[in-house]
């Protein structure tokens, strides 16, 4: 065969070749929905909607570090034509965003749950309640020292009927030493009149203040008499068994 003929044999399987790999790109659809790009110098965004028509867009923005920033809670009432914004300085990435009305007054209250990499202050919340013409921050509550201990971080919240609830796993030790204990310690937070109530809803398995029963229970085993005691006690006996002959025997003339 001439070298004309190999040719266009390899010309032919470049071509089938060719139609195989186009064959396997996947078809992407033009109206696909695509995610939204966040552009400097915004970097986080959620948007909640605790009702129609009310809006709350919550953001967090800020060149440079990027565990400090300043966030954003733009409120829009669309069918009142009515915008504000709501600002503060952020320590920490935002995590999440919650919405609930915990007080059940009608008024919403927007949570953002910012995260630190330090090892003191692993979690920060910013509270608010929004009414129709005002916001109202709200303290939220810091762990007391018995509530930290055993506290690395890792905390996950989220709401249940109303209640802001937070749990966390629970280390022992310190360090990177520290190991878990497979419990958790959980929480559940409600609002009156602005404020926060704290409840704990489980057990706190940190430390055992009671040993067991068997152990506590548990007889001691008898103590080993010196050499003294045992000589003492022989005397003393040899001398009762001496008062108890002689009493016998006056009893006898």
């Amino acid at each position: 065969m001439s070298t004309r003929f190999y040719f266009f044999i390899l010309i032919g399987c470049a071509i089938l070749a060719g139609c195989a790999q186009e064959q396997k790109k996947p078809v992407v659809a033009d109206n696909m929905p695509k995610q939204p790009l966040l552009m400097d110098p915004f970097k986080f965004h959620k948007m909640v909607e605790v009702a129609p028509g009310q809006y709350y867009d919550v953001m967090s923005w800020g060149r440079g570090a990027t565990d400090t920033g300043s966030f954003l809670i733009l409120h829009s009432d669309s069918a009142g034509r009515k915008y504000t914004t709501t600002t503060g300085d952020l320590n920490g990435q935002i995590v999440d965003v919650y919405n609930a009305d915990m007080d059940i007054d009608g008024h919403p209250e927007i949570l953002i749950q910012a995260k630190r990499k330090d090892t003191i202050n692993y979690t920060t919340i910013y509270a608010f309640e929004f009414y129709e013409s005002k916001v109202q921050k709200l303290d939220f509550p810091k762990l007391t020292g018995s509530q930290r201990k055993g506290y690395r971080g890792n905390d996950n919240f989220y709401i249940s009927e109303g209640k802001f609830i937070r749990e966390f796993p629970i280390y022992e030790g310190s360090g990177p030493s520290a190991k878990l204990t497979g419990a958790k310690r959980k929480f559940e937070y409600s609002l009156s009149n602005n404020s926060f109530n704290v409840k704990q809803l489980s057990k706190d398995s940190t430390t055992v203040k009671n040993k067991p029963a068997a152990i506590q229970t548990q007889q001691k085993a008898p103590e080993k008499k010196s050499a003294k005691i045992k000589k003492t006690e022989k005397k003393h006996h040899h001398k009762t068994e001496t008062h108890k002959k002689k009493r016998k025997k006056h009893h006898r003339s």
